[in-house]
Formats: structure tokens, sequence, C-alpha cells
């Protein structure tokens, strides 16, 4: 699939590396289609780490797809230089008035704060109201996963006892449903976290369908009003040394930390880990883009509301 981004963007060259379709403006406006539009809320620390993450995860279908990054304004990235958010990122102000076909919220590394002491967490309020009528439907991962659980269904994330770290083996909850279409019966997938949203919480709320879950790791996948929201607990998009830099980061820092769970072979951090989720990943974020924003979207976007 080609991905219309800007032309210096820095992931570009990594991704034409990996034989990624980059494709430039010029060349998308001779294109006689109409690009799908995916927004990005950029949340996470290390921004262009994500980006390269999220575009990987969406280059695995021949639709052509228009990626913007949005930025929070309310809050000042450390770990990212402001040379690159002003050129590269908008803020809500600059897009509230355009409607999306896609639209990813990611983590952030706020967790352990409650949702109200957060600095932005008015801002992402207003940006997820505005979703519902503006977005054709909406990806929540990991900390976005719970605050979207929490602001649209009331279900309170609880503090676990210890970092949930590692790949975790998930079941699939509902076969039938088209964006868990070509997943195995098990599978493996990221998780780092701290929180929960425990499973029977997710259960009792009559709005929301579990597509996939963990004994050890509780909900990784599910959905509501027919996929217009995407709630994904995990870090599918996370590449093959993410847990691997973010145990050493700890470890570094004197953090209480494990071993992150199945991902060294024979437990020794001294190995390179295997890249074990990928295909699930690639799998998930073609149906999302295929059956939730491409089959679902009006082509002229003249309003998505909610049913």
């Amino acid at each position: 699939m080609p991905i219309k981004i800007q032309n210096d963007l820095p992931v570009k060259e990594i991704l034409e590396k990996e034989n990624i379709f980059v494709m430039d403006e010029h060349r998308a406006m001779h294109q006689d289609i109409r690009p799908i539009q995916i927004l990005i809320l950029n949340l996470m620390p290390l921004k262009e780490d994500t980006e390269l993450q999220l575009l990987r995860s969406l280059s695995n279908t021949p639709l052509q797809v228009d990626v913007t990054f949005m930025k929070v304004c309310t809050h000042t990235s450390k770990n990212t230089s402001v040379s690159h958010l002003n050129k590269f990122y908008q803020n809500f102000e600059e897009l509230k008035e355009q409607k999306f076909d896609g639209l990813i919220i990611t983590g952030a590394p706020v967790e352990q704060m409650d949702f109200e002491e957060v600095d932005y967490w008015e801002e992402l309020t207003d940006i997820m109201d505005w979703s519902v009528k503006n977005v054709t439907s909406t990806i929540f991962l990991c900390w976005g996963a719970q605050a979207g659980l929490y602001h649209f269904f009331g279900l309170p994330k609880v503090q676990l006892d210890e970092k949930l770290f590692g790949l975790y083996w998930h079941r699939v909850a509902n076969r039938k449903i088209p964006l868990v279409r070509g997943f195995d019966d098990v599978f493996l997938a990221p998780h780092s976290r701290h929180t929960d949203v425990p499973m029977a919480q997710i259960r009792m709320c009559k709005d929301l369908t579990v597509l996939a879950e963990s004994d050890e790791a509780g909900l990784f996948l599910a959905m509501a009003h027919e996929g217009k929201q995407i709630f994904v607990m995990g870090h599918p998009e996370y590449d093959r040394i993410t847990l691997d830099t973010e145990y050493k980061r700890d470890l570094a820092k004197g953090l209480p930390i494990q071993i992150p769970v199945n991902y060294y072979k024979d437990d020794d951090p001294a190995r390179k880990p295997d890249l074990l989720w990928r295909a699930t990943a690639n799998n998930l974020y073609t149906n999302w883009l295929n059956y939730y924003v491409y089959q679902a979207t009006p082509y002229d976007m003249v309003g998505t509301p909610f049913n």
C-alpha cells in the first residue's frame, strides 16, 4: 500500500529501505482515487519510533493512505525536538474542522496517574468526543484504550501488582467479526503496562464486544458500535527490539522490572529476540483499514456519526 507522508519525514528513508511504498504528494495527486485519510494522535514520548511502527503497520493493503500526525498542545514533549513537532505535527485546533476516515490514539507513559491528573486530559476528551461525529473508525492503543474505555463507558483502570511486560498468548473470542479475519486461534502479542481494565467489567458493558483475550494479560482486542471504536490493550505495532529497549532502559534507571515474558530465548537478554507478532499486527491493521475504514466511509465524507 502506498503511504503518503511528508517527503522529508525522517522515517521515510527507513520505510523505503524496507521496501514499503512511500508516495510523495506529487505522485499521489496523479492517482485518480480518493486516499484514505488517517489521523494519528501520537502521545508516546519517542514519537519518531512510534511514527515508524505505525506507518509500517499501515503498509499492507493496496489502498492509498494519507497520514496526518497530531500532537496535544497542553503538554510539552521532552523527548522529541520542537522543530520536528512544528514541522510534521498539527494541533487539534488546526484539524477539528476536517473529517477523517480513521484515527489512531496511541498509548502514553502516564498510566499510573489518575486520568484527570494528566495535563492534557481535557484536550484528549475533546478529541475523543470530536471523533464520534468526525471519524469513521478510531483505534485506541494501550493507555489510549484505557482512556477510551473510561471516558465513553465509565470503566476505571486498576493498578497491577507488577508491570505486565512481554509477549502473552491470546485466544480469538469471536471469529465471525471481520476485524480478526485471518488471525490464528491463539497468537502472541506484546504488552507493556502497569494498569489494566478487568475483564469482568468489560464483559458487563453491553456495548463492548470482546474479540481476543488472554488468561494472563486480560483484554487484547474489543470493539464498540460495530467497529467505530476499537480498543487494543497491547502494543501490536511494537518492533522486534522495543521491549528489549524498555527492559534495558528500566534496568539502567534502577526501576523494578522483570525479564519480558516469552521474549528472549531461554530468558537470556543477550540473545536477539524473535519477531513473533508481526503477522498478527499486519492482519489487525489491514482488516481495520479494509472493513472498518475503507468500506464504511462515504466517498465525500459528509458526516460519519454513530447510528
